[in-house]
Parts: structure tokens; C-alpha cells; sequence
């Protein structure tokens, strides 16, 4: 039977990982389709059910089902486990497995893009929902240690510094000590096209050279990033994030390492920036 893969989330329509999965399954010459499908709120047990008994083989989970799916996995990923955030669904043998590959990802992007950073870096984390979870815990796990989770809710960001063992402070707080950090992960939705405009944390005191990565794609540049640069710090997208996200759970279903480079550049003309 032929195999087929889906990207569950509501909303579904603005995902690009159809345009991405459909081309490296072609790439690959893999007989297969991927597929959105859009899964209101309250209806995952349903989706998943429904799933399993029309023999999908995998499938990806976008907002807002990316903790909501946990209880009707078989297996979790001490990764995902410790997370309490799944984004990938593998089926071996009928047993339904949970991966998170946001974060490590996130930290593939981050290598990959500056290759001299150091683990010693103090990393500032901005927000506190489940992106951030997924890459403050990748970074802890990749070596990562002066790290402070900084939200406009300290109590959220408490909740998880106390599970890292790391700092917390508001961003209000941050923005008065920017210059102390070397690296600035922003996790929110501030920023992103059809969403809230603006930028979700006052650069007015980064220090020349800090690197600012903005998970959000869709603008390719973002109001965050343009005032970093014109302060002399260096940016970084969340296309990388998010094609390293994806090879990830490719190789997963079908142990393929698909080709990041080509599909990094596809995306950013795709969405309108330079190919190159």
C-alpha cells in the first residue's frame, strides 16, 4: 500500500511543510504523498483515531496539538517526554511513537548559520510557550548552560527556568541588561504575517555583534531583526529552523536524509527573498 504523511495543526492552510515534504519525497523517489489536514481544537483523540485506521504512516503537529496529542501516543522520546511537546508521529508496528524536533532543529539552524558560537554563550530565550520549551531544552542538551528564559508573565517563565535549572527574569527586566547577553532566541508570534506587528522586545541596548534569531519565517525579515541589524548585531530567520525541523522527522519515517541546502533556498525565494 502506498504510504502517506500529514501535517495536522488549526489552522492548517498557511503550513509549507506540504511544499516541503511532497518535493523531497519526490527528490527521493519515494512513492508516497504528504497532506494537510486541519484538526479543529478538542478534536485530536478523533484525528488521531481516524489516523491510525486509514494507515497513515506519520504525520507532523503543528500549534495548538503539539502537547494535546501526548496522551494517545504509545511511546514519547525522553526528549518530547521532558518537553511535555510533540511534533512528529512516527508508526512502527501499529504503536503510535512522539518525537520533538523543533529544538534540535533550532540548534542544527543555529550551527549551521554561525558556526563559531560557543556554548559558553550567555543565550536570552524570549517567551515561554512551547517553541521555547523545545529549544531552550535542545540548547541545554547541546552543551548550553548560561541561559535565561525571559516572558511578560515571570511566573510562566519561572515554570520553565525551574525545569532547566536555568534564569528567568521579565522583558521588561531583559531589555534593561540586553548587553550582557551574547545570543537572543525570540519564540513568539510577535512579528509574523497576520499576526501582531511590531517587535516583541526593545533592542535599544543589544551590544554590536550579538546574534538575534526570530523563529518566524513569514516575514523573511522581521521588525525584531531589522532594528538588530541597524544596531550591528547579526540575524538569523526561522527558515533554517524550520527545514532542519522537518529533514529531521523525514528521517524518521523513512531514514532518508534529505537535502536541507536546496530546500532552505527554495523556501526563501518562495516567500520572496534571495535565493542565494
Amino acid at each position: 500500500m502506498k504510504k502517506w504523511f500529514a501535517v495536522i495543526g488549526d489552522p492548517i492552510a498557511q503550513s509549507m511543510s506540504p511544499t516541503m515534504h511532497e518535493a523531497w519525497l519526490q527528490q527521493n523517489e519515494v512513492d508516497a504523498s504528504y497532506i494537510p489536514i486541519h484538526v479543529p481544537r478538542g478534536t485530536v483523540e478523533e484525528a488521531v483515531r481516524s489516523l491510525k485506521t486509514l494507515g497513515c504512516s506519520g504525520w507532523n503537529v503543528t500549534v495548538p496539538h503539539k502537547e494535546a496529542i501526548i496522551p494517545y501516543l504509545d511511546e514519547i522520546d525522553p526528549l518530547a517526554e521532558a518537553m511535555q511537546a510533540v511534533n512528529t508521529v512516527v508508526v512502527k508496528e501499529g504503536r503510535l511513537h512522539g518525537y520533538n524536533t523543533d529544538g534540535v532543529g533550532f540548534v542544527a539552524s543555529l550551527r549551521e548559520t554561525f558556526p563559531e558560537v560557543s556554548t559558553d554563550a550567555a543565550v536570552l530565550i524570549v517567551g515561554a510557550g512551547g517553541a521555547a520549551k523545545g529549544i531552550s531544552y535542545a540548547l541545554c542538551r547541546d552543551g548550553f548552560r548560561n541561559m535565561t528564559i525571559a516572558n511578560r508573565t515571570y511566573e510562566t517563565a519561572e515554570q520553565l527556568s525551574d525545569q532547566l535549572n536555568v534564569s528567568a527574569m521579565t522583558i521588561q527586566e531583559a531589555e534593561q541588561q540586553l548587553a550582557q547577553f551574547d545570543i537572543i532566541v525570540q519564540t513568539t508570534s510577535v512579528g509574523m504575517v497576520h499576526s501582531q506587528e511590531g517587535s516583541p522586545l526593545d533592542v535599544s541596548r543589544l551590544k554590536r555583534g550579538t546574534i538575534v534569531a526570530d523563529i518566524i519565517y513569514n516575514p523573511l525579515q522581521t521588525e525584531l531583526m531589522k532594528q538588530a541589524e541597524a544596531l550591528g548585531g547579526k540575524t538569523m530567520n526561522g527558515i533554517g529552523m524550520f527545514v532542519h525541523q522537518g529533514a529531521i522527522a523525514f528521517q524518521h519515517w523513512l531514514n532518508i536524509q534529505p537535502n536541507t541546502e536546496q530546500m532552505t533556498a527554495r523556501i526563501r525565494q518562495q516567500l520572496g527573498g534571495n535565493s542565494c
